[in-house]
């Protein structure tokens, strides 16, 4: 009975053995099993990734015209102004003299112009019809002499002073005409009238002009970035007193490695966001690519513009930007690590198919986070070998592992 029983047990345990063998034996025939990396379908978008900073389209740089005295600066570092605000005074009680004595030099321009018209014309309108009537009664005058003298009534000396009367009479309409021509519009006097008014309004309103120099306000809305003057200072033309940051077309200003040119250019899309507030995204633009290449870096200048920029943007912050390069809608793509020779003449791939690993030639197209577009060679669902898995060969034998 003992011997029977421990029959039983052999022949129990060489059961187990013989089908543990047959279990590995017939996983030994079908291959080993892999997680296989299947072929999708889908959009895939191509980004180049950089950092970059905040910048406005341009930067003013406020000066003064004129030589003076700061008399008082009413505006801060970092603070916001509006355009016409006032930002800096100068002394002005010189210039203000100045403009007082231009205003009455155009005043008394403007006096001699009116007298000049008003009273001075009128006189030479008189004078010349006055001398036109002296010369007529002198005309009489003569020809009377004339005819006493041939009847001889009058004697030679009285005839020569009738003649001589009569020739001052002439030349006195002469010469009031003169002057009476001179007062007219284009005559000399008046001319020179004019001229001088017009001098005169020149000299105000350069006092006006420079006077105004001394009141150095916003031409736009923006925000003060620097300060380089104080009350006191004495300040001349050329010299940077402040720097103002004008209030929108923000810009960001990328340096983007020189390999990815050839997929850059304006008008692409972007995503971008300030490091100091990572969560907050928001829409950029590519609007210049610079022509010329820094060679000390290897980079290249690139400008986003900004239409809806979040609020706490600054001057020269950092930010991160993802501009979209390329899009391929409905592509097929695998993984990168599912790919042989990516970069070279011939990619290839290991395709599983009727149990066995089957080498296939494709046509890579665009890469992008990670994974790779086929243009041919394969279809959509078709599971591939990983690189990863070095030990599989063409023509082995492999299993899909379960997931």
């Amino acid at each position: 009975m003992v011997l029977k029983t421990r029959a039983s047990a052999w022949w129990a345990a060489g059961l187990a053995a013989s089908g543990v063998l047959a279990y590995f034996a017939y996983g030994q025939l079908l291959g080993p099993q892999i997680t296989l990396e299947p072929v999708l379908q889908g959009t895939l978008v191509h980004t180049i990734v950089a950092s970059g900073r905040v910048e406005t389209a341009h930067r003013i740089n406020l000066g003064s015209q004129i030589t003076g005295t700061v008399r008082s600066v009413l505006v801060t570092e970092g603070q916001p102004v509006k355009r016409g605000q006032l930002l800096l005074e100068m002394d002005g009680s010189e210039l203000q003299a100045n403009l007082a004595q231009a205003t009455a030099a155009e005043q008394l321009a403007l006096s001699n112009l009116r007298l000049l018209s008003e009273l001075k014309q009128p006189l030479a309108d008189q004078a010349v019809a006055q001398a036109q009537l002296n010369l007529r009664s002198a005309q009489r005058t003569a020809a009377r002499a004339q005819e006493l003298y041939a009847q001889g009534f009058y004697g030679a000396a009285a005839t020569e002073e009738a003649q001589r009367a009569l020739d001052l009479a002439q030349t006195q309409v002469t010469i009031a005409k003169h002057q009476w021509s001179s007062l007219q519009s284009p005559g000399a006097e008046t001319a020179s009238a004019k001229a001088s008014l017009r001098q005169a309004q020149a000299a105000s309103q350069t006092a006006q002009a420079r006077l105004r120099y001394s009141r150095i306000t916003a031409p736009v809305d923006g925000v003060v970035m620097a300060r380089n003057v104080e009350a006191g200072d004495g300040v001349q033309p050329g010299k940077v007193l402040m720097v103002l940051s004008p209030e929108g077309n923000i810009q960001l200003v990328l340096q983007i490695d020189e390999k990815n040119l050839k997929w850059l250019h304006t008008g692409q899309n972007a995503w971008a966001s300030a490091d100091a507030f990572s969560e907050q995204k928001f829409a950029a633009r590519v609007v210049f690519i610079n022509p010329a290449v820094d060679p000390q870096r290897g980079a290249i200048e690139v400008r986003l513009d900004v239409s809806e920029p979040v609020a706490q943007l600054r001057q020269d912050m950092t930010v991160s930007v993802d501009i979209e390069v390329a899009r391929r809608p409905q592509a097929l793509h695998i993984p990168l690590t599912a790919i042989h020779d990516v970069n070279q003449a011939a990619p290839w791939v290991l395709l599983w198919r009727d149990g066995r690993a089957q080498r296939q030639v494709v046509m890579p197209g665009l890469q992008a986070q990670g994974r790779v577009e086929i243009l041919s060679g394969l279809k959509t669902g078709a599971l591939l070998v990983p690189v990863a898995q070095s030990t599989v060969r063409e023509g082995d034998r492999i299993r899909q592992a379960l997931p």
